[in-house]
């Protein structure tokens, strides 16, 4: 039983013919009979009777044309689902985000994509980077936006570009007009830092283990913005990444001495086949690195994206 014999016999039953049914349908007539003939026979029961000039449903038919509506109506609303998630008329984008990026950096870009798609629905979750490539693991976000390159058995990272890490005080720190500041220079002031980022508290371990300077941490935080207004009231200084808080109101970056690169990626399940949607973003989103002259390749939709080990440009993110 397929759809078109359903289609078919439907048609018979509502024109009570099979001259009629093959004018609407634009079918020759015997190819409509043969396939109502195979259906009664696959069904091993009679679905019209034909004994006069109409053709009438038999009790059996009656019985199959609730059915048979009902089918192609689910076939027709899912043709019409999967035609809107081609036009990305419909469709969920699930992104993981690191706290050092921030979700309030990343609002600008998301603004601009919801515009060009304003019926996709966008889920940003905000966590430490380590969780970020978990939830990806897990199937509870479809990528995510990753510090490092590091991949395993489960995860795949595509190259974004790298960025830099820098030390973030007030404007009237006395730190605020160096032109560059040593971890152990940073390692003497009161420490903000999330409590779930693995690259800022990675810096700050190994510089003191080289050091012997123990951290001051005075302020932990999982909120991006509250983070980065502890440092504007001077209460501390911590780091961040330079294309996500240089432009922030009351706060300076000073380079780090010797430079912290940081590689950004998009990370994402191994031989996973990224929905329409995601394809969709990830493409818009290295459109917006390729306008700042930044030449990197365009991840195809709907193919699963090869690693590459090739450096990239520092480049000031899209969203800043």
């Amino acid at each position: 039983m397929d759809s078109r014999k359903l289609q078919y016999f439907v048609e018979v039953a509502a024109s009570c013919s099979f001259t009629k049914a093959a004018e609407k349908l634009l079918v020759a007539q015997p190819a409509i009979s043969k396939a109502i003939q195979k259906l009664e026979e696959e069904l091993q029961l009679k679905l019209f009777d034909r004994s006069d000039k109409s053709v009438v449903l038999t009790s059996e038919g009656n019985v199959l044309l609730a059915y048979a509506q009902s089918i192609l109506g689910q076939f027709d609303e899912a043709r019409r689902e999967m035609e809107e998630l081609r036009r990305l008329e419909r469709g969920e984008i699930r992104i993981g985000l690191p706290s050092i990026i921030g979700s309030s950096s990343f609002a600008p870009l998301l603004k601009e994509f919801k515009k060009l798609h304003p019926k996709l629905a966008i889920t940003v979750i905000e966590e430490g980077n380590d969780h970020i490539r978990h939830l990806i693991a897990c199937k509870e976000i479809d990528f995510g936006i990753l510090l490092g390159s590091n991949e395993d058995a489960e995860l795949m990272v595509v190259p974004l570009l790298t960025d830099e890490a820098v030390a973030c005080v007030a404007e009237d720190h006395p730190l605020s007009n160096r032109r560059s500041v040593t971890m152990e220079k940073l390692l003497e002031e009161p420490l903000i830092l999330f409590k779930e980022d693995e690259l800022q508290l990675n810096i700050f371990l190994e510089a003191s283990q080289e050091s012997g300077i123990a951290p001051n941490i005075a302020f932990t935080t999982n909120q991006f913005a509250l983070l980065r207004s502890l440092v504007a009231e001077g209460m501390g200084a911590s780091i961040l990444l330079r294309t996500t808080s240089s432009t922030d109101e009351g706060l300076r970056t000073v380079p780090l001495s010797p430079p912290v690169p940081v590689q950004l990626g998009i990370g994402y399940r191994r031989n996973y086949q990224l929905p329409q949607a995601c394809a969709a973003f990830i493409d818009f989103l290295q459109r917006k690195i390729n306008e700042r002259k930044h030449v990197l390749p365009l991840i195809p939709r709907r193919e699963v994206y090869p690693a590459t080990s090739e450096p990239l440009t520092s480049l000031r993110l899209p969203f800043c």
